[in-house]
């Protein structure tokens, strides 16, 4: 018993450091995030090589008329319309940046420090809508304000959100509910189909 109790009260020596799988571990783990990140740079580039064919953005015009509102906040992304997921990269527009809006009877001017600026023409601009989703971002409900577009035969969703969340109203108020330049064909063909169906009976 004596000689159990002293070998119990022996010190005992500190487990030693694996140092070997320590630094295979992290080792590891770097090259893992390194890999992630080279996937979504080389899934980037792809996207962008998918959307070379959209044309350039139109300038800010030096004039653009008398302004109806002004917002300044954050620049989200854009999508294709009506696909949250579906990001837009080309010519900038899938980089988020602080963002400057400026509605003018000529159309909608965005200023973006540190990316490209663009401007979409009165004609081109189909309405907007508050949402709480976007291109990978996601805020509380009605937080996004989401504007739709046109450009180059196709339309798009851009997400903002203001540094004064209640100013989104105004601007729904000022640029109508979305809509898109086919719905009154849309429309037309629907009607004619229905009196189409209701003759047949």
């Amino acid at each position: 018993m004596r000689l159990a109790t002293l070998l119990a009260e022996e010190p005992r020596s500190q487990p030693v450091t694996d140092w070997a799988a320590r630094i295979g571990w992290v080792v590891g783990l770097i090259l893992f995030i390194a890999l992630v990140y080279w996937l979504m740079r080389e899934g980037w580039k792809w996207r962008g090589q998918l959307q070379s064919g959209i044309p350039d953005l139109p300038p800010i015009p030096e004039e653009t008329g008398q302004v109806r509102l002004e917002l300044t906040g954050r620049y989200h992304g854009t999508t294709a319309a009506g696909q949250w997921l579906d990001r837009i990269v080309a010519h900038g527009l899938g980089v988020r940046s602080r963002v400057e809006l400026t509605l003018t009877e000529q159309g909608l001017a965005v200023v973006r420090p540190g990316a490209a600026d663009f401007f979409v023409p009165a004609a081109h601009l189909r309405g907007a809508r508050l949402d709480k989703a976007i291109a990978g971002k996601v805020l509380t409900e009605g937080g996004l304000l989401v504007v739709t577009w046109a450009h180059g035969g196709a339309e798009y969703d851009s997400g903002f959100r203001s540094d004064h969340a209640a100013e989104h109203a105004a601007w729904v108020a000022a640029l109508g509910a979305p809509t898109t330049e086919n719905a009154p064909a849309d429309a037309a063909a629907s009607t004619a189909d229905s009196t189409t169906t209701e003759g047949t009976r």
